[in-house]
């Protein structure tokens, strides 16, 4: 594991410098790959908007987040789902374009609750309160679960207080590398 601060990270995703991200992620890639790494995971889903950076001179594979919750959501049988998440994630290329996404206003205060509240290891009723509303009106949309698109969100939403079945894009990731690495 090598990790960055998440302040060096957002100084560079606050001006959509997607391609110096792609470099630290590189720089993590080539500590890791020296210390005897066979694979590579980012449980961070919006720092995977720099992968198309990194990809081409990554010195090892990596595993795609978003790749292996498709996987997950089809292996359960979900065909319509939701994406929360920061507001980078959510209008960024990450997951599929056919994932329902919050509406503009949704992924304001979602961003809001992650960036304001939650890395500060803030959990108010709140939050959750608003989480769940979105996931209803998801539910009312069509969708049949929802990916918790943050590390952080899980932190408030899981199964048993979601309208939705959730997909917790960090323990998938997890259990896929887990997976692989014993595979």
């Amino acid at each position: 594991m090598h990790t960055p601060s998440l302040a060096e990270y957002m100084e560079r995703i606050y001006r959509a410098d997607w391609p110096g991200v792609g470099e630290m992620m590189l720089a993590s890639a080539r500590k890791l790959a020296s210390m005897g790494a066979d694979f590579l995971i980012c449980p961070d889903n919006t720092i995977h908007q720099a992968l198309p950076y990194v990809m081409p001179r990554s010195p090892l594979p990596w595993l795609h987040i978003a790749e292996v919750v498709a996987a997950e959501a089809a292996a359960r049988g979900y065909r319509r789902v939701g994406l929360t998440g920061t507001r980078w994630l959510m209008e960024g290329p990450v997951y599929a374009k056919e994932l329902l996404r919050p509406t503009a206003a949704e992924r304001e205060e979602i961003n809001r609750i992650i960036m304001d509240e939650l890395v500060y290891g803030e959990f108010k009723p709140a939050a959750v309160a608003y989480f769940q509303r979105v996931f209803d009106r998801m539910k009312g949309a069509g969708c049949d679960a929802v990916v918790l698109g943050c590390t952080e969100i899980p932190l408030l939403m899981n199964d048993a207080n979601s309208p939705l079945p959730t997909l917790d894009s960090t323990r998938v990731l997890a259990r896929a590398a887990l997976r692989r690495a014993v595979g």
